[in-house]
């Protein structure tokens, strides 16, 4: 049992971790319970941030702008705070480097330079995750260490429910998330009163409300999992519970035609849950299976479900996981299966910026990869900057060959090295 492993340790596993939002700050809560492991340095580019989360917790910290000074405070036993991550991700007093940002090609500076300085990477920016994951990888495996997504976050909860099915024997045939909620056309400007209740930057609450983030999140599971889709964005059909999913999806056609997929229910209580659909056709496990409640299927199709993921609770689990055992929660094993592809939320006129990623002016959607090969579009998380060379139409794909674009931008370099890598 991991927890014994933890309180069995003569010292505790340091972690770092940069990015103190509403999730960095739950990571620092977290650490200060959890037997086995210390929190002993943040940094953030708003330092205050930093200050108040420590502040809250009542932790004894130094604000320090060097690696020395990061070495130092955590010799002295105080939280290192600063704005740079890389001097987190440099310094020798740490263990496993968590990303809590929302940072793209930032991601070079601290990610890339923590697995090349020997710590253990924990991701929880899941937009980097996607686009450079393949290459965040090889660095890791080229510097004896684990790069993993990390638990609490859907992908990696639903990673577990489809490693109990397959254990137990199930095919898969759908790995899901329960949204609560979408509208494809909100923007930073209509999403103020939600992210002010909750704490979140208008951007990030945007690509959760238009199902960006959604399709990203799927995507990470199919790229591990060798997943692939029914339709781009996937059916996302509306029920008020998961147990109606029968209703709403033809799950012997999905397990002939497309294989194991992934897609979404959506208004579905539980709230915040993922399921699996598993299949069977043994006569001994169906009879076994009737004895349970009707809303998990009658077979040869059977629903399996979690009410929660808890990101900040469930995290130490991939720090324990990567440390005392060397393992990873969820990697991108099969590469670009899968990407997150631009959309035009609203009309777009010749000549106009686009803003991408939770803006104004795209929402994206999950598609197979191979379907580029006629007409490539652009990946949400490149198109931010980009210059529309014609019109586009309101919900139209958005082909790259219809923007100008920069391609020797940093998210560009780091993207092909995220390709070079899933090839090899």
């Amino acid at each position: 049992m991991v927890l014994k492993e933890l309180m069995k340790r003569e010292s505790a596993i340091r972690i770092g971790v940069a990015g103190i939002g509403s999730i960095g700050t739950g990571i620092l809560y977290q650490a200060s319970i959890t037997p086995g492991i210390d929190c002993v340095a943040i940094a953030d580019t708003t330092i205050g941030k930093a200050v108040e989360s420590a502040d809250r917790f009542g932790i004894a910290y130094e604000i320090v702008t060097s690696r020395d000074g990061v070495d130092s405070a955590i010799e002295n036993n105080k939280l290192a705070i600063c704005d740079d991550a890389s001097l987190i991700a440099e310094s020798g007093r740490v263990e496993v480097f968590i990303d809590g940002t929302s940072a793209l090609a930032e991601i070079e500076a601290f990610d890339v330079v923590a697995l090349r300085h020997g710590k253990h990477v924990i991701m929880m920016n899941a937009e980097a995750d996607l686009m450079y994951g393949p290459y965040l990888l090889k660095v890791a495996q080229e510097n004896g260490v684990v790069y993993t997504s990390s638990d609490g976050d859907q992908p990696v909860v639903i990673r577990k429910l489809i490693d109990d099915i397959r254990l137990w024997g199930f095919d898969l045939v759908m790995a899901g998330n329960i949204k609560g909620f979408m509208d494809v056309y909100s923007n930073p400007e209509r999403i103020v009163p939600e992210a002010d209740k909750r704490g979140l930057d208008y951007e990030m609450c945007t690509s959760y409300t238009d199902g960006t983030k959604l399709c990203v999140e799927m995507a990470i599971v199919a790229n591990a999992m060798n997943l692939g889709i029914v339709k781009p964005g996937m059916i996302g059909p509306r029920m008020n519970h998961v147990s109606e999913i029968f209703d709403h999806f033809n799950f012997e056609d999905i397990h002939h035609t497309h294989g194991a997929v992934v897609d979404y229910v959506l208004g579905a209580c539980p709230k915040g849950g993922v399921f699996v659909i598993g299949y069977t056709d043994k006569a001994y496990q169906q009879s076994t299976l009737a004895w349970l409640p009707p809303d998990m299927g009658k077979g040869p199709y059977y629903l399996f479900y979690r009410p929660y993921h808890l990101c900040h609770f469930e995290v130490m689990a991939s720090v324990a996981e990567a440390v005392l055992h060397g393992r990873a929660h969820l990697t991108p094993e099969y590469g670009f299966r899968t990407n997150v592809y631009a959309y035009a939320k609203t009309a777009i006129k010749k000549g106009e910026k686009i803003d991408g990623f939770g803006g104004f002016k795209t929402y994206g959607l999950i598609e197979k990869c191979a379907d580029d090969s006629g007409c490539p579009g652009i990946p949400i998380l490149l198109a931010k900057g980009a210059v529309a060379n014609n019109d586009i139409e309101k919900d139209a794909r958005i082909p790259l060959a219809s923007l100008a674009v920069d391609q020797t931008h940093a998210n560009f370099r780091l993207y092909n090295k995220a390709l070079d890598a899933a090839k090899s």
